[in-house]
């Protein structure tokens, strides 16, 4: 396994659509392990293929770490969300701090569906659904917004944006320190 590079907010690639992942490979797996082995040594909780500069519509989670001393929380552990798609969403919507392993150093609050039914196929290619709520489906609707090339940022109105201007050029530039590797600027 190894810790791949995370792509950070102004690459295209994060702007854009994924593909769907067609078949199951070995390849396929050796991505999936890369990926948490890149999410866990960031200290993530999600992690989406587009962030290693994967086109795929493909993301890890593992939101135990957030979960386990809140009450009511389910601690699922570690689940690979290969092809999904949210098909429910609670009306009611909840606002919580979040921040994005792309965007370093960046939190801030978004409004989101308090619950979510999402449809995936697991590591194995089996059709999995699962209804989620709180930090979970907070996760999974975050790291489903990478697949559709949407960053929380683009949540945040224009004055919310501009109080993180300096952070965001700090990151434009490649000037921003991580404890984990991004990808290097041109």
């Amino acid at each position: 396994m190894s810790v791949l590079p995370i792509v950070t907010y102004n690459d295209p690639i994060l702007k854009k659509k994924t593909k769907p992942v067609s078949e199951n490979s070995e390849e396929l797996q050796a991505l999936i392990d890369d990926m948490f082995e890149t999410m866990y040594h960031a200290s993530g909780v999600g992690l989406a293929a587009p962030q290693i500069g994967e086109p795929l519509q493909l993301f890890v989670m593992d939101a135990d770490a957030i979960t386990e001393d809140i009450e009511d929380e389910e601690d699922v552990g570690a689940i690979v969300f290969i092809n999904p798609e949210i098909i429910e969403k609670d009306e009611e919507t909840v606002k919580m701090e979040e921040g994005c392993l792309s965007i370093p150093e960046v939190r801030d609050e978004v409004s989101r569906p308090k619950s979510i039914t999402v449809s995936y196929k697991d590591r194995d290619f089996n059709e999995q659904t699962l209804k989620a709520s709180g930090w979970l489906a907070r996760v999974i609707q975050h790291e489903y917004d990478h697949l559709q090339g949407v960053l929380f940022l683009d949540y945040l109105s224009a004055f919310k944006r501009r109080l993180h201007k300096s952070t965001l050029r700090k990151i434009e530039k490649g000037k921003l320190e991580t404890e984990y590797p991004l990808v290097p600027k041109l």
